[in-house]
């Protein structure tokens, strides 16, 4: 391996031993980093411009050229200063190296930026540390292990900070986000919706998707027709105490779980119920006529003048009836 001996052209001290390799260009970053200078070109003692990396002989006295770099960076890469110029996703932060270490001891960053030659050549041409994040999530991050206080300004996704808290590892940070997001979001709301609004709702679901709808009040609601297999409607009330009867003539139920849901003189006649689950409905004085029962759980209804004529109750249960049952219909 090569090895050749730099300095800043006009300055015949501190000069630098550094080995040779790669390319060109990746010598010239070293001397950058080495000077704490953006260098720009080589030179040999006796003033000729190097332009190829194999042109350098092994124990070469080499002249560095470049510009002086911003007075917010480190000034020379060698004095080891406690302040610190981040270049994250391409925006510049100046922070304490004891900000990075001290506060979480545990983290990435301090693991970083504890041993001072740990982070190596990773450094842009102003010779800030390279890190490929989010400027805008790491931010309160840095603000965080300055002060200690979470403040994140409006319109920054408090999941995206999260996100960049546990790839940093700050601990005491990450509690701080999950409560936060937790307390941003918006309360259960359990305000009642219009049954036009419900049926808009139902007619807008894919037949393929799972409808969830417990403990609605569907009074006197209007359904005819409509496709609601395999919706959850556990413990609804259908029964209007005006005396309008809900009307679900025609509906698809296939599926659907209804358990103790109220009833009362409900319309689902030639509606589809197969494989539905009615266990322990008020189903008092409903009208079931044609209605497709297949495999239906009715145990613990109340059926009492109900009309089944016509209605398929294969497979049916009906078991712990609340009142006789009486066929006298026709059923299938």
């Amino acid at each position: 391996m090569k090895r050749v001996t730099l300095f800043v052209k006009g300055s015949p001290r501190q000069g630098k031993v550094v080995p040779v390799n790669g390319s060109l260009p990746d010598l010239l970053s070293l001397a950058s980093t080495k000077f704490g200078i953006h260098a720009t070109s080589l030179y040999n003692e006796r003033g000729g411009h190097l332009e190829d990396i194999d042109l350098i002989r092994d124990d070469d006295v080499l002249f560095v050229c470049g510009e002086e770099l911003p007075m917010h960076t480190e000034q020379m890469a060698g004095s080891h200063t406690d302040w610190l110029t981040l270049n994250v996703g391409g925006h510049y932060f100046t922070t304490a190296r004891s900000t990075l270490v001290s506060k979480e001891p545990d983290s990435m960053l301090s693991h970083m930026f504890r041993d001072r030659d740990a982070w190596g050549n990773k450094r842009d041409h102003k010779g800030a540390f390279l890190i490929d994040r989010s400027p805008e999530y790491f931010e309160p991050i840095l603000n965080y292990l300055r002060h200690g206080q979470l403040i994140v300004n409006d319109g920054v996704n408090l999941l995206g900070v999260l996100e960049e808290a546990k790839f940093f590892n700050i601990i005491s940070l990450i509690e701080h986000l999950e409560l936060a997001i937790k307390n941003s979001l918006p309360a259960d709301d359990h305000s009642p919706i219009s049954r036009k609004e419900f049926i808009r709702f139902l007619l807008a679901t894919p037949t393929k998707s799972e409808l969830r709808c417990q403990g609605a009040n569907l009074q006197g609601v209007k359904m005819l027709c409509s496709n609601a297999e395999g919706a959850s409607l556990i413990g609804c009330n259908f029964e209007d105490p005006s005396g309008l009867k809900a009307n679900l003539e025609g509906a698809n139920l296939k599926g659907v779980d209804m358990e103790g849901s109220q009833m009362t003189g409900i319309n689902l006649r030639v509606a589809t119920l197969k494989n539905a689950k009615l266990k322990n409905c008020n189903l008092r004085g409903a009208t079931l006529a044609g209605t497709d029962l297949e495999n239906c759980d009715l145990s613990g209804c109340d059926l009492q003048e109900a009309n089944l004529r016509g209605s398929n109750v294969k497979g049916a249960i009906f078991e712990e009836m609340l009142t006789p049952l009486h066929m006298s219909q026709s059923v299938r």
